[in-house]
């Protein structure tokens, strides 16, 4: 590997330390130098970096990239913001471990999530063959978690039941498997089925195995809405009474019923650290949220997986049920909140034939239609086969800005990367971050904005000499024009890249030279182990 010169930059190391003036030198993959005046190497590449800032390469802490970094492993989307490593096995739902049941299942399930790509080879059952298969060549590294949902079904199928004592321990035994193959930690989706069948004891139960294996938990918790505080107040109750590390994954406070009430998440996460928790969060720069249409239906109409919900959507019993939850209640997958058919976007679809819904919110086309907004919801279900994927434009700014403040904060996209036009996250998180919440509004420091993407996820992940511009680590760095930065994806263009995002290397490698991508793919799975997490 060519040897690189970085003369003049303003290096921001990614500790939270003050900015300074440095070259950096790096020989075959590793940061070997850090000084001024350092001399041009004999061979190899010299970048002037006079005005722009070196920091340690992004890390997202909550990606759902899990098929698109197979499909498409130069992944664009991430290295042009500068990321250099992500976290797979989100939520609580993904590919492995899975048997052949259950993978078809989920290709269903999470389709609006991930796509299911057309001939695409799933020869992988468990977390150390994804892994694997992620080592042939990716752009960047990559770190899973073992899905909670996946091993659930494993187990026990889509029951909405406690696990008998021998299904709890076959849980046990594939989280330990998981981890043991190179996972750093366990997932949860404890809105999505069968996830939020879960009761406190069993998720206690996997979390011990969890801390015994030096892993963390990260739940997408129960509620975002109504309930969201006794949610987090759950996940927090879990941490203490398993000895688990917790990261509350996109840490939002959704919906009208919590406007404002940020500081009220924040007391409780302050007095869990108190405590003595050991406690980091994630969250997104934007208001809406993203997910699947089918995940606002409660959870009793998805009860024994894809095939027995699509039945109920033909049922004229199960649909008025589901009209009394969504409208009159507020349905557990809707957060306890009653759905608000203006603030649900169509963002992709599965059959082509309903391409022209996409942009449209269930509102707009049941006042299109003569219908009302649950019955379009209901039949879109049902015409789409549960693949539908929309926006939900629930957040609020000032909750957002409070929860970024918070000393635990590292960034997550949560960036869905199928459908015609998904959510700008997955294109748009990190650079939105340094120019809109630290250039712009001075929420955050650049110091602090760069320790939250780089230093403090790493420390949360175990990374083996990663996250810091330190001699002797990984070289995954960024390059970018401090006054220039910019997302420029939006909701109706989303997959434009950032501005202001010069060079980025990972391990080494260029993935993005002077603004664009290099087609390289020197990434590689991150796993957990004694020495620390590290690629094998």
């Amino acid at each position: 590997m060519p040897d690189l010169l970085v003369r003049g930059a303003t290096v921001v190391d990614g500790s939270g330390a003050d900015r300074r003036r440095a070259d950096v030198r790096v020989t075959d993959g590793t940061i070997a130098e850090i000084g001024h005046g350092l001399t041009r190497p004999a061979t190899g590449r010299t970048i002037e970096a006079d005005g722009l800032v070196l920091a340690p390469g992004f890390i997202d802490m909550h990606a759902h990239s899990d098929l698109r970094l197979l499909v498409e492993p130069a992944h664009p989307s991430r290295v042009t913001q500068g990321v250099t490593c992500e976290v797979l096995g989100q939520d609580g739902l993904s590919y492995a471990p899975v048997d052949d049941t259950t993978l078809a299942a989920l290709r269903r399930q999470i389709v609006g999530w991930n796509g299911d790509p057309e001939g695409f080879d799933w020869n992988w059952r468990n977390v150390g063959q994804y892994l694997d298969r992620l080592d042939r060549g990716v752009a960047v590294n990559a770190c899973y978690l073992v899905p909670h949902g996946s091993v659930r079904m494993l187990a026990m199928g889509w029951d909405n039941r406690p696990p008998t004592g021998a299904e709890l321990d076959r849980m046990r035994a594939l989280v330990a498997q998981g981890l043991a193959e190179g996972a750093v930690g366990m997932s949860s989706g404890l809105s999505y089925t069968p996830g939020m069948y879960a009761d406190t004891d069993e998720l206690v139960a996997l979390c011990r195995v969890v801390a015994e294996h030096g892993g963390y938990h990260a739940p997408h918790q129960r509620s975002y809405g109504a309930g969201a505080l006794e949610g987090y107040a759950e996940m927090v109750e879990i941490a203490r009474r398993s000895g688990c590390p917790l990261h509350l994954t996109h840490a939002t406070m959704n919906f009208g019923v919590n406007r404002g009430r940020a500081g009220e998440l924040l007391a409780l996460l302050d007095r869990a650290l108190a405590a003595g928790c050991d406690l980091t969060l994630d969250s997104y720069p934007y208001l809406p949220g993203s997910t699947t249409l089918a995940a606002l239906l409660p959870s009793w109409a998805t009860e024994g997986g894809p095939e027995r919900t699509l039945a109920r959507l033909e049922d004229p019993g199960a649909r008025e049920r589901i009209r009394i939850e969504v409208e009159e209640k507020g349905s557990d997958g809707c957060h306890g909140v009653v759905t608000d058919w203006t603030t649900i976007q169509i963002s992709g679809v599965g059959s082509e034939r309903l391409a022209g819904l996409v942009g449209r919110t269930v509102a707009e086309l049941g006042a299109a239609q003569g219908r009302s907004g649950t019955d379009v919801f209901l039949d879109l279900l049902r015409e789409d086969r549960l693949a539908t994927g929309i926006l939900q434009h629930v957040g609020h700014e000032e909750n957002v800005r409070a929860i970024m403040r918070h000393p635990a904060h590292t960034v997550g996209s949560d960036g869905l990367l199928v459908g015609a036009r998904p959510h700008p996250r997955a294109w748009g998180t990190f650079p939105r971050y340094l120019a809109r919440y630290s250039r712009e509004l001075g929420v955050l420091t650049l110091e602090e904005t760069i320790a939250r993407m780089t230093g403090r996820p790493a420390r949360r992940l175990g990374l083996d000499r990663r996250g810091l511009i330190r001699p002797g680590h990984h070289a995954d760095l960024v390059l970018f024009d401090p006054e220039r930065v910019q997302d420029t994806a939006t909701f109706d263009r989303p997959r434009l890249p950032a501005a202001g995002i010069e060079y980025v290397y990972v391990n080494g490698a260029a993935v993005v030279e002077q603004g664009r991508t290099t087609g390289a793919l020197p990434g590689r799975a991150l796993r957990r182990t004694e020495q620390g997490t590290r690629a094998l």
